[in-house]
């Protein structure tokens, strides 16, 4: 067991490597380096958490960019919506919009957030993200790759 500790130490913290730094968004300017996210699912099947749970995991390490989960609206900067955007969620998703403080961010997240994906036309759905809330980012995917969600987050940051 020691022998292990050891080598942990040695070896000390594995990340994947940074690459260069994205042009950053124009709203990148209001958050002066640092975002905190609040994630919405609008009616996933779950893919894309998964993927958004690697961004934000020791391996892709978002938060070395700036980027921060929350838990409240009222502390976030952006939204990371997921999923199409159900009956149920429609309504929660604006309410959510707007406790959003400004100046704000909506990045859509998957193809299903983007255009319905495979959900497309179910009796469910009421559309894409950009139909209920207005969108300044998308991540296109099925589910998109953590790197892509660190990348988008990167452009937020400007990091």
């Amino acid at each position: 067991m020691l022998r292990l500790w050891r080598t942990i130490r040695a070896i000390g913290r594995v990340a994947e490597p940074a690459p260069a730094a994205p042009t950053a968004a124009p709203a990148a300017a209001d958050f002066e380096g640092s975002v905190q996210i609040r994630h919405v699912d609008a009616g996933s099947c779950n893919g894309c958490e998964i993927e958004i749970g690697a961004a934000f995991g020791p391996v892709h390490d978002a938060e070395r960019y700036g980027a921060r989960l929350v838990a409240s609206p009222r502390h976030a900067d952006a939204l990371l919506v997921t999923g199409p955007v159900t009956r149920n969620m429609a309504e929660p998703l604006r309410r959510t919009f707007e406790a959003v403080p400004r100046p704000r961010v909506v990045v859509a997240v998957g193809d299903c957030a983007c255009d319905c994906g495979v959900f497309a036309g179910a009796y469910g759905v009421v559309g894409p993200v950009r139909e209920i809330v207005p969108v300044d980012a998308e991540v296109a995917g099925c589910p998109p790759r953590p790197e892509a969600i660190v990348e988008a987050v990167r452009t937020l940051t400007g990091r």
